[in-house]
C-alpha cells in the first residue's frame, strides 16, 4: 500500500453539480467586489484564489465534496491504524488524560501523584534525575501507587538506565495477577536528543540494552520514546516532525533487530511523542497519518498488525506565549481537541503559564495545574469526545488532509534514508527545518500569520515581565518570541525611564476616514511596546501643539488616501517642526507620492510590513 494512494471518489467527473455550481457562481462574486473587478476577470476556478498553502507546501481548499472522497479506512485496531490503534478502548475513558510530575523531592512528587489521581489524571510523567526525583527516592516517589490503573513515563535523560532499574525493584515487589495491565514507558529518547543538541552524542547500546531487558519483562514495558516534539520546537513542519520521526524510529529498529530482537518484538518496544497545536485540522490529520506511517514500516517488516506503537501528544511549547499567556488556554484547548480527535493514546496539556517562571503572574502552581488538567476532563467529560471512535472519520478534508500529509512525510522520510539515515542527513534535515522556522517566523513578523496577543490584539497594559522571565526554553523555538523580544526592550525602557516608548497618532478627517488606520496603527505599535497617545481627529494647525503636548518623538499619520493627498504634506510639516523625529504615515506610499523632500514620510505602516524590523528601528530611535 504506497503511501499516500487512494482511490478516486464515487461521484463521477462529469462536471460541477448545480449546487457547487451555484457556491463557485457566489465565491466569484464576493470576490470581484473584494476586487473590485468585474467576475468575468476571475480565472474559471476562482474558488482556487482561496487556496491556502501549508509550511509543507500542500494546498488547503476552501471546500471539499464527495469529489475529494477517499476509499474508507479499516475499522480502528485494524491495519493500517489511520482510525485509532486499538478496536477496544474504553469509550468512558476516551485518551489517558497525562500529567508531567516534576519535583526534586520524593514526598512532593508522591503528594502530587496521588492528589492528580485522584483529580482526573490518569497517567503519569515522573521526572528523574538531575531535573526531578533522585533515582534512589524512585520507589519513595511511586508509593501507594495502582500502576495497572494509570500508565506511567519516565524523563530521565541520561539516568534513564538507572531509573528504569530503581522503577523495576518497585514493579518486582507489586502484586498483579495480569501484569500486562502495566503499562511502562521507560522514555529513552537519545536519539532526538541528541539531533537537536540537547543530550549527549548518540550511542544507542545502552538503549538496546535497556530495549532488550525491558522485552522480557512480564509487564508491558516499552523502552524507546521517539520524540518529535524535538524537531517541532525548533520550527519543523508537520510532515517534517512526522518523517523525521519515523526516520528516527527506523534506526532503533534496525539497531534492536541487530541486537536478535525480531521484528514484532522490536516494534513492540517503541512509542511516539507528537507535538499538537492549536491548528485542529492539521493536529487531527497528523496523529491519524503518524499512524498510517509507522504502519507502513511494519508492514515493509513483514509485521503490519505489530505497527500500532502508542502516541502520546503534548500540546506545543512553540505555540505558546509569555504575553496575555492566558490566550495559551485556548492554545491547548484547541490542541488537545485536535489531538484526542486526532486519537492519541494520552494527551499532555502545558500549563497556561509554562513559557514563565511559575510565580510569575502571581498565580498558583496547583491553578495552572488543575486548568490544564480540566481542559481534558471537559472535553471527555462534558463533551464525550471520548464515545466515538475516530469522530473525523468521513469527512472530506481531514481524509484527504491526512492522506497527502502521510504521502508528504513519507517523501521526507525517503529523502532522509537515501541520505543514509536521520544521524548522517543531520544537516538535510536541519536545514529543511530551518527554513520552514524561517518562513513561518517571517510570516509572524509580517502580521501573515496571527499570534493572538503578541501581533494582533496585543495587551499594553499588562503587567511588565521580570528581567527573570525575559527569557526562552533551551530548544524550543517560540512563534512569537521576536514581537516579545521587542516587549521585553519595551519594559526595560519603562524600567529605566518610568514611561513606555510612545507615537502620536495624528488622525485626519472624520472618524469613518481614520478609524480602521488607527485601530490598525494602535496594535502594530503596542505589538512592539510602543504606546499610542491619541488626542482625536487633529486639524492642521492643532497638530503642532498636540505633538508638544505628546512629547513624543515618533507620529504616525492616520486618515484616508485621498484625504492623504490634500493634508499630508501640511501636516509633516507641521510634525517636523513641533521637533518629532520619525514621521510615518499609515497606508501606501502611493498615496503621497506627490510629495518631496521633508514632506515625505520617513516610513510606511501598511498590512504586510514586516513589523518587527520596523518596530525594532523605532525603539531603537527612541533609546530602547
Amino acid at each position: 500500500m504506497p503511501i499516500g494512494s487512494g482511490g478516486s471518489g464515487t461521484q463521477p467527473d462529469a462536471g460541477p453539480v448545480p449546487e457547487f455550481a451555484a457556491w463557485r457562481q457566489g465565491v466569484a462574486g464576493v470576490l470581484a467586489k473584494a476586487r473590485r473587478v468585474d467576475a468575468s476577470t476571475l480565472p474559471d476556478e476562482p474558488e482556487r484564489l482561496l487556496d491556502e498553502t501549508t509550511y509543507d507546501g500542500l494546498t488547503v481548499a476552501p471546500l471539499y465534496t464527495r469529489r475529494d472522497e477517499l476509499p474508507e479506512q479499516p475499522l480502528p485496531g485494524s491495519f493500517p491504524f489511520v482510525r485509532g490503534t486499538s478496536a477496544t478502548r474504553d469509550p468512558q475513558r476516551g485518551w489517558f488524560v497525562a500529567a508531567d510530575v516534576v519535583a526534586t523531592a520524593a514526598a512532593a512528587a508522591n503528594r502530587t501523584i496521588l492528589t492528580w489521581l485522584e483529580n482526573g489524571v490518569s497517567a503519569l510523567s515522573l521526572t528523574v534525575g538531575a531535573d526531578g526525583v533522585p533515582v534512589a527516592d524512585v520507589p519513595a516517589a511511586l508509593n501507594g501507587l495502582l500502576f495497572e490503573l494509570a500508565p506511567l513515563r519516565l524523563v530521565a535523560g541520561t539516568d534513564v538506565a538507572a531509573a528504569a532499574d530503581a522503577l523495576y525493584s518497585v514493579l518486582d515487589g507489586y502484586a498483579l495477577d495480569d501484569r500486562t495491565q502495566i503499562q511502562i514507558g521507560l522514555g529513552a529518547t537519545v536519539l532526538t536528543d541528541a539531533f537537536v543538541g540537547t543530550g549527549a552524542d548518540v550511542d544507542l547500546d545502552p538503549v538496546v540494552a535497556l530495549a532488550v531487558s525491558a522485552a522480557a519483562r512480564s509487564e508491558t514495558v516499552r523502552a524507546i520514546t521517539v520524540d518529535g516534539t524535538a524537531f517541532h520546537n525548533i520550527g519543523a513542519a508537520d510532515a517534517q516532525e512526522l518523517g523525521a520521526s519515523v526516520a528516527a524510529g527506523l534506526i532503533y529498529l534496525r539497531a534492536l533487530v541487530a541486537a536478535g530482537l525480531d521484528v514484532p518484538t522490536a516494534l513492540a518496544q517503541v512509542e511516539f511523542r507528537l507535538a499538537a497545536t492549536d491548528d485542529q485540522f492539521a493536529t487531527i490529520a497528523k496523529f491519524r497519518a503518524a499512524r498510517r506511517l509507522w504502519a507502513r514500516v511494519a508492514e515493509v517488516l513483514g509485521a503490519p498488525d505489530a505497527g500500532s506503537a502508542p502516541q502520546h501528544a503534548v500540546t506545543s511549547a512553540a505555540m505558546m506565549t509569555q504575553r496575555d499567556p492566558w490566550v495559551n488556554l485556548l492554545r491547548t484547548t484547541l490542541a488537545a481537541f485536535g489531538a484526542g480527535v486526532g486519537g492519541a493514546d494520552s494527551v499532555t496539556v502545558a500549563p497556561f503559564d509554562s513559557a514563565l517562571p511559575s510565580d510569575e503572574l502571581g498565580v498558583s502552581r496547583s491553578f495552572a495545574d488543575r486548568m490544564a488538567r480540566n481542559i481534558q476532563l471537559l472535553l471527555l467529560e462534558e463533551s464525550r469526545l471520548g464515545h466515538v471512535a475516530d469522530p473525523a472519520a468521513g469527512s472530506w478534508y481531514v481524509d484527504s488532509l491526512t492522506d497527502e500529509l502521510a504521502a508528504k512525510a513519507w517523501e521526507f522520510l525517503r529523502e532522509i534514508e537515501a541520505a543514509g539515515g536521520l544521524v548522517a542527513a543531520h544537516d538535510l534535515v536541519t536545514e529543511r527545518i530551518a527554513t520552514t522556522a524561517a518562513q513561518r517566523a517571517s510570516d509572524v513578523a509580517h502580521r501573515k500569520t496571527a499570534v493572538t496577543g503578541v501581533n494582533e490584539f496585543p495587551n499594553l497594559g499588562e503587567t511588565p515581565l521580570s528581567e527573570a522571565a525575559r527569557g526562552d526554553q533551551a530548544g524550543v523555538v517560540r512563534y512569537g518570541a521576536e514581537f516579545e523580544a521587542l516587549r521585553n526592550r519595551s519594559d526595560a525602557h519603562l524600567a529605566a525611564t518610568g514611561a513606555r516608548p510612545k507615537a502620536l497618532i495624528v488622525a485626519l478627517g472624520p472618524v469613518a476616514e481614520h478609524n480602521a488606520r488607527t485601530i490598525f496603527t494602535a496594535n502594530v505599535l503596542a505589538s512592539g511596546g510602543i504606546e499610542s497617545v491619541n488626542p482625536g481627529p487633529l486639524a492642521i494647525d492643532a497638530i503642532a501643539a498636540a505633538a508638544t503636548d505628546a512629547g513624543a518623538p515618533i507620529a504616525v499619520l492616520c486618515g484616508s488616501d485621498a484625504r492623504y493627498g490634500d493634508e499630508a504634506g501640511a501636516a509633516i510639516d507641521a510634525l517636523r517642526a513641533a521637533g518629532v523625529g520619525t514621521v510615518l504615515l499609515a497606508g501606501p506610499e502611493k498615496s503621497v507620492a506627490q510629495y518631496e523632500g521633508s514632506q515625505r514620510p520617513d516610513g510606511f505602516l501598511t498590512l504586510r510590513i514586516d513589523a518587527v524590523a520596523v518596530l525594532s528601528e523605532l525603539l531603537e530611535k527612541v533609546g530602547a
